[in-house]
């Protein structure tokens, strides 16, 4: 029976290094997660059944010398999720900045790349004297991440084409990225459970000092859930304001009716939520601008849109004017007929006039308004938004 027994030291395989191409002086854990690599699929069968044993049975005995105390087994475990950790703040702080999910979608390829690594990193390390419990609690949270990135956020991608259509789509949208936001704040506070039971057990004193990405990634919550319901505020009313435009332009009178008495409702509504919020980290600007854009579309939709929209009647009207007039011919027109069409020529001309200064005016502030608030936006998020590269 060949020796199976591991030595303080690292135990040096070299009986395999040539089936495997493999450089001399590696080591019996080193070959053994080389093995366990998705591109390096050579056949098991080659290997006697013993040698795997030795290498389980040796590289827990490494691992166990060097993290026996359950302070320095507590560290071990986190750190091999930091890099899983940094490349999410990083999706977070690049998707924040002015891109789509689309547009960042190689970042969150990249993040779950980086969670896979964490997760085999994890899986590499023991238990600690036979205690499961803090590893697995970080594999569980771990896979929620992996879930996340790889199913859930890629429902956001194929969401976002959609929100332009409809209220209802922007609000199912941003109703999905806090439930995931959601998951991921339960999935930590399971974690911390875990990790706070795991130290009172062993008597390990945690320090609750956080760390420059863990505040970063808490501000990047909070600011989420702020941004988007602002945002919401600022969507319904725009979005009906695009509603009431096409209405105007194919000039149908009863849908802009219809959008105008929406879009009012939208304003107000927001007007008051907007009351409600405070301000982000002692920051205004955000729900000041989308204030200001409420504040147009409010106006616009009291005072402005009724008269626009009158202008439409008095066309119908003219239209009728003159189709009722070049209907007679001219040997059968009276003086009455010819000063009751010239007086509505008049009134019409008057009345475009009217309709093209005033028009020139609502699109003039809605343009203000709406640079204004695009650029306050991406001032607020570059501000308040921790960069992550």
């Amino acid at each position: 029976m060949p020796n199976t027994s591991c030595s303080m030291q690292p135990v040096i395989c070299t009986g395999l290094f040539s089936v495997y191409n493999l450089p001399a002086g590696f080591t019996i854990h080193e070959l053994f997660l080389h093995l366990r690599k998705p591109h390096y699929m050579k056949p098991l069968n080659c290997i006697p059944l013993f040698v795997l044993t030795i290498f389980m049975s040796c590289s827990l005995a490494t691992y166990s010398q060097t993290l026996d105390n359950p302070g320095e087994y507590m560290d071990a475990i986190t750190r091999a999720r930091g890099d899983m950790d940094a490349k999410y703040m990083q999706y977070l702080s690049v998707a924040a900045h002015g891109r789509g999910a689309r547009k960042v979608e190689k970042v969150r390829q990249q993040v779950i790349e980086t969670i896979n690594q964490s997760r085999y990193k994890t899986i590499d390390l023991p238990q600690y004297k036979g205690d499961n419990s803090l590893r697995q609690g970080s594999i569980d949270y771990i896979l929620m991440c992996y879930r996340v990135f790889n199913e859930d956020y890629k429902k956001i991608v194929d969401m976002e084409e959609l929100t332009e259509q409809s209220v209802d789509e922007m609000q199912a949208y941003l109703l999905l990225q806090d439930k995931i936001n959601e998951k991921l704040r339960e999935a930590a506070t399971n974690l911390d459970q875990k990790e706070h039971a795991f130290a009172a057990k062993y008597n390990v004193t945690i320090i609750n000092t956080k760390n420059a990405l863990g505040e970063k990634m808490e501000i990047a919550d909070k600011l989420n859930k702020y941004q988007n319901a602002v945002y919401l505020f600022f969507f319904k009313a725009n979005w009906e304001d695009a509603q009431m435009v096409t209405a105007m332009n194919n000039k149908k009178v009863n849908d802009i009716e219809q959008a105008r008495s929406a879009l009012l409702r939208y304003a107000e509504e927001g007007l008051k939520g907007l009351d409600t919020l405070k301000a982000f980290n002692s920051d205004p600007s955000l729900a000041n601008a989308c204030r200001e854009v409420l504040k147009y579309y409010k106006k616009t939709a009291e005072a402005n849109i009724p008269k626009l929209t009158e202008f439409y009647l008095k066309q119908e009207n003219f239209d009728k004017i003159k189709k009722a007039f070049d209907s007679k011919p001219a040997s059968g027109r009276t003086k009455e007929d010819a000063d009751g069409y010239n007086k509505a020529v008049n009134e019409y001309n008057n009345s475009i006039n009217t309709f093209n200064k005033l028009n020139n005016e609502v699109n003039a502030g809605r343009t203000q308004v709406l640079n204004n608030w695009q650029k306050t936006e991406k001032e607020f998020s570059d501000a308040q938004m921790p960069h992550y590269k």
